[in-house]
């Protein structure tokens, strides 16, 4: 069963699914149904948000972690890998909000949804840009995380025009369409968002949908 955390990002109140907590040999795992529970995963997500304001990723330790959050490293380790399983708890649950926020799970997939992910994404970078220190040297760690989510995303969405069509086309389909989304919106923020969100979708939205999305409706036809 999955409990829900509540977790500010940038001003943004989210709530984000509990993940499974992480069993360290020789240490109990937590109940994540436990107020307690849930009260200490919170600490520890804040704590290492105050510490990505203020440092690099690289140079943040398990330690300034734990001192910050006023627990034992035990404790940590009973939530958590490491540092690492905490930045993509903490920024891929906010990429699937960004998502969720604005795409209906029911839609269809259209010029209107792919400049929605668009938009999406750009939010999702600029808000991690702001709320993590040198987001850019972290971001690649997230990558494949990321467009995975997105993929399994799409594929959902074209399935439902689809049913009938050959699963790894569909497959295909989705994984091109993931990876062009993801690339142009992480280029954008890379080079310094020298357009707006809306105009790049503007520009990249004919290209994706005309490519892939046609040819694959070529193929249903």
């Amino acid at each position: 069963m999955l409990t829900k955390q509540h977790m500010f990002i940038m001003g943004e109140s989210f709530d984000l699914p509990e993940r499974s907590v992480f069993r360290m040999p020789g240490v109990t795992s937590p109940n994540p149904n436990d107020p307690r529970v849930i009260r200490t995963r919170r600490l520890i997500l804040d704590a290492f948000v105050d510490q990505l304001n203020k440092k690099d990723f690289y140079t943040i330790t398990i330690n300034d972690i734990t001192q910050k959050a006023t627990i034992n490293r035990a404790t940590f380790y009973a939530h958590f890998q490491d540092k690492y399983a905490l930045l993509e708890t903490l920024l891929s649950d906010a990429f699937l909000e960004y998502v969720i926020k604005r795409i209906d799970a029911e839609a269809r997939l259209s010029e209107e949804i792919i400049q929605k992910l668009i938009l999406s994404l750009c939010d999702y970078h600029d808000s991690s840009n702001q709320c993590v220190h040198k987001y850019n040297s972290v971001a690649p760690i997230l990558e494949e995380h990321i467009k995975n989510q997105l993929q399994q995303f799409i594929l959902q969405l074209i399935t439902r025009e689809a049913n009938n069509t050959d699963q790894r086309t569909l497959e295909l389909a989705a994984t091109i369409l993931s990876w062009s989304i993801y690339g142009v919106t992480f280029r954008w923020n890379v080079e310094g968002k020298k357009e707006s969100p809306t105009d790049l979708a503007e520009r990249a939205v004919p290209l994706i949908f005309n490519g892939v999305v046609l040819s694959l409706v070529s193929q249903i036809s």
